[in-house]
């Protein structure tokens, strides 16, 4: 194996290069192995949720990279980073890199404590590293206080560029810059800064000039309000030129204009982050999505969700919605009417719906995973016996995998109806669950003691039931409200 054409190893390694574990492995056959190895396994180094200590190492791998000039220039500045003796790489590590979080480094470097001043030259220098070693790239992630004249010199760089994100309020040449090189870009990410938001009219040039513009993520940070009005109105009306070719989208306010009913194309739908009071649900009223298969929403009236999911075509698999609204029986009855082939659910589910619910159970013979979010009626209680009941004579065969969120209810009470519930699963395939409660954060000491003894109580049902291979895995959740 070891003598493998190069051609062939490469081939190989391009099948596991999602599998790191086996790549580090091939690191160890010989030279050869290493050579074809090292692109492969750099081209992503952030891909992953990295440790604290992981991304320090990356970053002292980085700071091997500083040319002479920059090592001196720091060192005048009395900046020295270096953690060990500086020894040059045996590769060019850089040079392999295709996805360039500079958001990642912006992070990294800020746990550095030194003066402002100092820091920004220390950035500078990491980011002239980068860019001076860079070639084409894939993906690219840029903050706001990314010093756009560095980019000068390396357009070249983003004529094959993917997927971008970006802040709001970066500097318009850098979206200059790429509207006129960049118009291959599939995945698109902006984070909008409400306070600060400028013109909106160079993303809107970016967003227009794309070919095959398939993901848009438009992430607002901060309140939605009549200022920022116009912008929003014009990011969604830039998102009409490309109605042939975006397929997954996710906005965070109600939509302004009609612009969803351009969209027919459509798979995904997240308006899951809309965190504000109901005004006017008109522009989402009657819009029809054929080809949708995942929705995810927040606060948003049942019946306009309903009125949704009525005119899909039934390819539907994955739904996640919470709402506040005690009466939700047409849209559980839009679901189960329409989304025949659904796997997945998350809803939030009220006391007076468990009828309709019945029926869902019966009708989506395919669901394999169920999250519900217990929503408390006027008396401020949940019938969990009537749900454990439903589930227990009603879940199609496949369904193992259930969530169940708990919000100012103490499960502490409901152990008797969890347990017979649990009793009943026996002789099915073992569950995979997880319970969820969420509680007011208690300071009184006796408060906390009686949160933790419910929790110990809870998880020795759980172990008592895994033990007897009703239960596969669970997970025991706190949060504070």
């Amino acid at each position: 194996m070891s003598m493998l054409n190069r051609d062939v190893i490469f081939l190989i390694l391009e099948e596991l290069q999602n599998d790191n574990k086996s790549l580090y492995s091939c690191l160890l056959i010989n030279r050869t192995w290493c050579e074809t190895t090292i692109p492969i396994l750099w081209r992503d180094p952030t891909r992953h949720n990295l440790t604290d200590d992981a991304c320090k190492i990356l970053f002292n791998v980085i700071l091997l990279h500083l040319s002479k000039e920059s090592r001196n220039n720091l060192k005048n500045q009395k900046i020295n980073p270096f953690i060990k003796t500086y020894r040059k790489p045996l590769f060019n590590y850089i040079s392999f890199w295709r996805h360039f979080d500079l958001c990642f480094l912006e992070r990294v470097m800020n746990d550095f404590k030194m003066k402002n001043s100092k820091l920004s030259i220390f950035k500078d220098e990491i980011i002239k590293v980068l860019i001076n070693n860079v070639n084409k790239l894939i993906s690219l992630s840029i903050p706001e206080s990314f010093n756009s004249h560095l980019f000068s010199g390396i357009e070249h760089c983003f004529l094959e560029l993917e997927n971008f994100y970006c802040d709001s309020n970066i500097k318009n040449n850098i979206l200059k810059t790429l509207t006129v090189m960049s118009t291959r870009i599939k995945k698109l990410e902006i984070n909008v800064n409400i306070k600060n938001t400028n013109d909106p009219s160079k993303i809107v040039k970016l967003i227009k000039v794309q070919k095959n513009l398939k993901e848009v993520n438009i992430i607002y940070d901060g309140k939605i309000s009549n200022e920022n009005f116009i912008y929003r109105k014009t990011l969604e009306e830039s998102l009409i030129k490309c109605a042939d070719t975006v397929q997954y989208l996710r906005i965070d306010w109600e939509p302004i204009t009609k612009f969803l009913s351009y969209l027919v194309d459509l798979v995904s739908l997240d308006l899951a982050h809309i965190k504000f009071s109901y005004k006017n649900w008109y522009n989402l009223k009657k819009v029809s999505l054929p080809l949708l298969k995942f929705l995810k929403a927040q606060y948003i009236p049942p019946e306009i969700l309903a009125g949704i999911i009525e005119n899909t075509s039934g390819h539907l698999i994955e739904i996640s919605i919470y709402h506040e609204d005690l009466d939700d029986t047409r849209l559980i009855r839009a679901i189960y009417q329409n989304c025949l082939n659904l796997s997945y659910l998350n809803l939030a589910l009220s006391t007076y719906s468990y009828i309709e619910f019945e029926n869902l159970l019966i009708n989506c013979k395919f669901l394999n995973e169920l999250e519900v979010v217990a929503i408390n009626n006027n008396l401020g209680w949940f019938n969990w016996s009537r749900l454990f009941e439903l589930l227990t004579i009603f879940s199609p065969i496949n369904l193992f995998k259930f969530k169940f969120t708990s919000i100012n209810s103490v499960w502490e009470y409901r152990l008797r109806d969890l347990k017979l519930f649990l009793s009943n699963w026996k002789d099915r395939r073992p569950l995979l669950l997880q319970i969820v409660s969420k509680e007011r954060s208690c300071i009184r000491r006796k408060k906390q003691q009686r949160r933790q003894n419910r929790q110990q109580k809870l998880k020795e049902l759980l172990q008592e039931y895994k033990a007897k291979d009703v239960i596969k895995k669970y997970d025991i959740i706190e949060d504070d409200l």
